[in-house]
């Protein structure tokens, strides 16, 4: 989840919102790669989460990165919840859920060392403390009641009203993970291919990623249950978007979809204040009931698209959505799929020749089939096996034609960074089959064995 936005000055004209997101438009040679991955804590003894405060906790994990490798403190209402260095910082997801919010690197080779050295960081101190991590996309045996809260007003009230627009809101806030990858883009037209190119192929990243076959104790039928669980969280916020597909889609468009997208809060002087479910366009005219009278800032507007949870998302940059948290080695390969796909324009348009006769439903009818069946999936004669043999592809040639070798050219292109998902597809197994074998094999049904066998 993200930290408030600082720095916008006072919204005076309507045309200011599409503004705002146009400014995040750069030359390609400023092209940028973040990449974000969120993990469990858990105490080695219990394999319960870890609690906010105490000798085995997140608070330790703070303040053990903070005191052992430098990290600087972020706190709110005096309270630790995060933490920022070299241009990347570490934060809290509601459920105790540590995540490192990358900075923006030029190339996978460097985005993967920082994945490195974050978990190696980790690892030190969660060590000295008796807490473990682990990389799936839900939560295999806790329950809600089992779940910390973290102390940051935003999550409190999201809480609070996730019963009110859905049913499975709180299991997103709390028992999930994911990793995505946040890539910029040159103009409003290459935004809009992108946009396009990256929601139709969500479904490709949610099947290659899927890693949560399990929830509360038992499998769930799904292979990616955190994508199921998406599907029923808040209709006004989240999806495939279907709009996005229409002729005029830009700036504004997003723009005007997020003005409909009910709010959540407004951030002042350290306080998060309740505005959930009143409206951004009330705000534009003075008459939000939380704050009568007063107007707001692009602060204000960069806070609102934080609340919306669509597969892809628009800021300043563009954000990539759909996969599951995993293993340490596809932390990379998430980030490598979508920069081969997006950030070559030979690659990025073979990936629209491959989608653009989609219409809505195979697309959304894509996204439900990948949850349940993973690389299984068929839709409307697509089976996402090929599917996902093509994309890879496409995301290779893309790779190859950056050439952008690491170390000084002492080692290869980015395209080895892909070569977890090709053994997927080479076996037809993703994660999420993996421990369902494993599961019915070697655990004999003892789902606590998944801690020590696929912790970081």
């Amino acid at each position: 989840m993200s930290i408030p936005q600082t720095g916008g000055g006072p919204i005076e004209r309507h045309e200011q919102l599409a503004e705002y997101l146009a400014s995040g438009c750069k030359p390609k040679a400023d092209w940028r790669i973040g990449t974000e991955h969120e993990k469990f804590g858990y105490c080695k003894d219990t394999l319960r989460p870890i609690p906010y405060e105490g000798e085995r906790s997140v608070l330790a994990v703070l303040e053990g990165l903070r005191d052992r490798h430098g990290w600087a403190p972020v706190l709110e209402a005096g309270k630790l919840i995060g933490l920022e260095k070299d241009d990347a910082n570490v934060s809290l997801e509601p459920g105790g859920q540590l995540e490192l919010s990358g900075a923006p690197l030029e190339t996978i080779h460097e985005t993967c060392d920082e994945v490195n050295a974050h978990l190696a960081e980790v690892k030190d101190v969660a060590d000295a403390v008796g807490v473990g991590f682990i990389g799936l996309g839900a939560a295999p045996i806790w329950r809600h009641e089992d779940m910390p809260m973290m102390p940051k007003g935003r999550y409190k009230l999201m809480t609070d009203y996730m019963d009110r627009v859905g049913t499975m809101g709180k299991s997103m806030m709390y028992r999930t993970c994911t990793v995505q990858v946040n890539l910029d883009f040159a103009s409003e037209a290459d935004m809009v291919q992108k946009m396009r190119v990256g929601l139709a192929l969500q479904p490709v990243a949610t099947a290659l990623f899927a890693n949560s076959p399990f929830f509360e104790g038992k499998p769930n039928g799904h292979k990616s249950w955190r994508s199921r669980i998406w599907r029923d969280l808040d209709a006004d916020r989240t999806g495939m978007l279907p709009f996005v597909f229409e002729d005029g889609f830009g700036f504004e468009r997003w723009a005007d979809y997020a003005l409909d997208v009910p709010m959540y809060f407004v951030y002042r002087d350290g306080q998060y204040i309740d505005a959930l479910g009143q409206s951004f366009r009330d705000f534009m005219r003075g008459e939000l009931p939380a704050l009568p009278g007063e107007m707001p800032t692009l602060s204000d507007w960069a806070d609102h698209l934080t609340t919306i949870f669509p597969e892809v998302r628009i800021k300043k940059f563009m954000e990539m959505r759909g996969a599951d948290g995993g293993p340490w080695r596809r932390l990379c390969a998430l980030p490598a799929l979508w920069v081969g796909l997006l950030y070559d324009q030979a690659s990025l348009d073979a990936a629209w020749d491959l989608v653009k006769g989609w219409d809505s439903a195979t697309r959304e009818g894509l996204r439900v089939a990948a949850a349940e069946d993973g690389l299984q999936a068929e839709v409307n004669g697509i089976r996402m096996h090929d599917l996902a043999r093509e994309v890879l592809a496409i995301s290779e040639a893309g790779l190859t034609a950056r050439g952008r070798s690491g170390s000084g050219g002492m080692l290869p292109d980015e395209t080895h960074f892909l070569n977890a998902l090709k053994d997927s597809v080479e076996s037809g197994k993703t994660p999420a089959d993996e421990l369902m074998e494993r599961y019915r094999g070697d655990w004999n049904g003892d789902l606590s064995r998944i801690y020590a066998d696929y912790s970081y």
